[in-house]
């Protein structure tokens, strides 16, 4: 299950299968856009809409102990938790 929140129209999501040596980061879909956002809120590859990045990095603020939690899950092949949306 990668899927771990949604909020405001977007889906937040982490996957297990990323590599061994890849940055901490997680993965976000609004509509057509897609993005991967490192744990800092630094955009990876893709792009979201400003407006959406800007809630996405907040929320991602909010949650970073929860979200390096989950990758370590993920990189065990553990079920990730999930974590609250942003309000």
């Amino acid at each position: 299950m990668p899927r771990i929140s949604s909020f405001h129209g977007i889906v937040i999501l982490m996957f297990s299968n990323e590599g061994a040596h890849a940055i901490g980061h997680f993965h976000a879909r609004y509509a057509e856009h897609k993005a991967s956002i490192g744990f800092d809120g630094a955009l990876i590859a893709g792009e979201l809409p400003p407006a959406q990045l800007r809630l996405v990095r907040s929320w991602s603020a909010r949650h970073r102990p929860e979200l390096e939690a989950n990758w370590d899950r993920a990189r065990l092949g553990q079920r990730l938790e999930a974590i609250d949306p942003l309000a």
